[in-house]
């Protein structure tokens, strides 16, 4: 019984071809920040990320990067502790999306959890200075719970770009 379990525990994981499958959940998110790939990778390497990309096996074009917050910026924390930001990031270091996966505020989700917080991020440059209550909207009594989650995200962002991303000239 036991073989059993662990037989299946490994298809589940790994697949009946030995690849890592990715779980239906993530794959779900990761096709909202990126809607016009169909294939992801599971996380993977250093900085831990996701490759999205458009196309069939012979001829994959890859769209972007995603990461998780945690995953990135560890010790950023909200009011009430971790603020896990799903990030997806283009070939233009751009934002594509964000998607909060888990967050807890004492007092209800209204702060980081709203779709104009996360609407804000849409192709935002990484090189902007994400500054709260300049070029992102604070939120009255969430201050530090915004702070936290935008300075993730921007962090995050810049250490996907700095590692993956080719440099433009920006003239």
């Amino acid at each position: 019984m036991r073989f059993l379990t662990l037989t299946l525990l490994f298809i589940a994981v790994v697949g009946l071809h030995g690849q890592p499958v990715l779980d239906p959940m993530v794959r779900d998110r990761l096709v909202r920040l990126f809607p016009d790939a169909n294939s992801f990778t599971p996380k993977e390497g250093s900085p831990p990320h996701f490759k999205a990309y458009s196309g069939d096996a012979g001829e994959r074009a890859l769209r972007g990067y995603a990461f998780y917050t945690t995953d990135l910026e560890p010790l950023e924390r909200g009011y009430d502790g971790p603020i896990q930001v799903l990030v997806g990031v283009d070939l233009k270091a751009a934002i594509t999306g964000i998607l909060v996966v888990r967050h807890q505020e004492p007092y209800g989700s209204f702060s980081v959890d709203t779709p104009e917080f996360a609407a804000q991020f849409i192709q935002k440059s990484i090189r902007d200075r994400f500054r709260v209550g300049s070029d992102i909207d604070a939120v009255a009594t969430a201050t530090i719970s915004v702070r936290s989650a935008s300075r993730a995200i921007r962090n995050g962002s810049r250490r996907i770009a700095k590692r993956f991303l080719v440099p433009t000239d920006s003239k």
